[in-house]
Formats: C-alpha cells, sequence, structure tokens
C-alpha cells in the first residue's frame, strides 16, 4: 500500500510541474486568467488533460511493467 501511494504522490507532482511548465510554454498568464476566463480554463484544462496522459502512460503504466 505504501508503495502505490508513493506512486500517487509523486505521479501527481509530476503533473503539477508539467502544467505549470507547459502553461508558461504556452504563455497562459494570470492576465490571460483576468481579461477571458473561459479561454484560460479551456487553455488550463487542455494542459492538465496532456499533462496527466503523459504521466500515466510514461509513468505509471511504466511502473507497472516494471513490478
Amino acid at each position: 500500500l505504501a508503495y502505490l501511494e508513493e506512486i500517487d504522490t509523486t505521479a501527481k507532482e509530476m503533473v503539477d510541474k508539467l502544467v505549470k511548465d507547459m502553461a508558461i510554454k504556452q504563455g497562459i498568464t494570470e492576465e490571460l486568467k483576468a481579461k477571458d476566463q473561459m479561454a484560460w480554463v479551456g487553455a488550463m484544462n487542455n494542459i492538465r488533460h496532456l499533462a496527466e496522459e503523459f504521466v500515466l502512460r510514461d509513468f505509471v503504466y511504466s511502473m507497472e511493467v516494471r513490478k
């Protein structure tokens, strides 16, 4: 159980870091959030989805194969 909790924590941290990095690279700023909340929400949802897919495919699923 501790092993799974460690994987979950690591995966969440990876997603958070990827979201921040991708938002910066794509120019998704607090200024955009203030000007056009719907555009900001859409962009951030897209980024989060991509980050989660990446972490699941390249980290979580690969951990299962290594077991």
